[in-house]
């Protein structure tokens, strides 16, 4: 028997008030003039293939490895290993510090790896020869996200801070303090040459990529905290999750207009990527849930759970999505690969 899912929109937003539901297309959204609006859940399948194990901690970061077939973890016990989808039994331990990692990224044209840690050091990890990894004490507090937009990175700091960094010499160009609270995650726009930064005093902070002055403020987005931003494939909407469990779609064409709001999870939502491609979405849960939504509807397709599917018995933290799998990652320290199948 099919399940039915429900969305409720809202008007939090005085413009759209005239249309009460929505169906959201990432390039169209068609209002219909419902208080709500219900989706037949179609079939997908999902099969879980893996565990990763052997990290003695929580992990909260996942990257792209050195090709499509590879990826990383890093979490609360201080490592970064390698894990290939052909030999997932057998993770490669790439570099070690002496405390908790929060964020991770890849830059595979330098052969290095960049993470964040508990205490607002930023790690730069020379992936051929880890002994020459340096650590930069910058945030006064954890490093949550970190991103790179051409020659630059950018770390989201504890201590309110966006920083950019120059990716070639490895060190800081310049800071903008945007709140008194965590920077907890960022998100690019190519197309709006555009950072989103979600916050832990529940805003998002639009700002331009070339010069850092600060476009828009989106108060009350998330409450109390923001745990995710990500721009739509078409760049036309922004994406956003938080403590509150809801999933909202903010419409960027129309000043932040809130075209879609959803009680997605019981608990914190922490983490949502599309799929690569752009067909699909999935979101992760304090709830120890992921689950998986059409892209083009919003529909809800798949909940994954520890007693149907195996999945996590604990937070999911984080999530990274390959053209061949799906993975997940968890404070009960592992890194699950998972097949999806339409």
């Amino acid at each position: 028997m099919s399940k039915w899912a429900i969305l409720r929109p809202t008007a939090r937003n005085k413009p759209a008030a005239i249309f009460t539901g929505f169906i959201v297309n990432f390039g169209t959204t068609y209002p219909l003039g419902f208080k709500s609006l219900w989706f037949l859940t179609t079939t997908m399948h999902i099969k879980k293939l893996h565990a990763c194990t052997g990290h003695r901690a929580a992990l909260y970061a996942l990257a792209p490895g050195r090709d499509d077939r590879h990826f990383l973890s890093a979490g609360g016990d201080g490592w970064v290993v390698n894990w290939s989808l052909d030999d997932p039994e057998n993770g490669q331990l790439v570099a070690s510090v002496e405390t908790q990692l929060f964020s991770l990224l890849h830059l595979p044209e330098r052969n290095l790896l960049v993470a964040g840690n508990m205490h607002g050091g930023v790690h730069w990890i020379d992936w051929a020869d880890p002994s020459r990894t340096r650590n930069v004490q910058h945030h006064q507090k954890g490093v949550y996200d970190l991103l790179v937009v051409g020659e630059w990175l950018y770390s989201a700091g504890g201590d309110g801070l966006l920083t950019r960094w120059s990716v070639l010499e490895g060190r800081t160009v310049e800071s903008v303090q945007l709140s008194n609270r965590s920077l907890r995650a960022l998100a690019y726009s190519a197309a709006r040459q555009e950072l989103a930064v979600g916050a832990s005093d529940g805003s998002i902070y639009l700002l331009d990529e070339t010069t850092l002055a600060l476009r828009q403020t989106l108060p009350d987005a998330h409450l109390p905290s923001v745990f995710t931003v990500v721009y739509s494939p078409d760049q036309q909407r922004l994406m956003s999750g938080g403590r509150d469990a809801l999933l909202r779609v903010w419409d960027l064409e129309k000043d932040l207009q809130l075209l879609l709001e959803v009680p997605a999870h019981r608990f914190t939502l922490n983490h949502l990527v599309f799929s690569p491609d752009a067909q699909m979405f999935a979101t992760a849960s304090r709830d120890k849930t992921f689950k998986i939504w059409n892209a083009q509807t919003g529909e809800l397709l798949k909940v994954v759970d520890t007693l149907r599917y195996g999945g996590h018995i604990n937070s999911v933290n984080r999530l990274l999505w390959l053209p061949d799998c799906l993975v997940t990652a968890s404070d009960d320290r592992m890194a699950m690969i998972w097949e999806v199948d339409r």
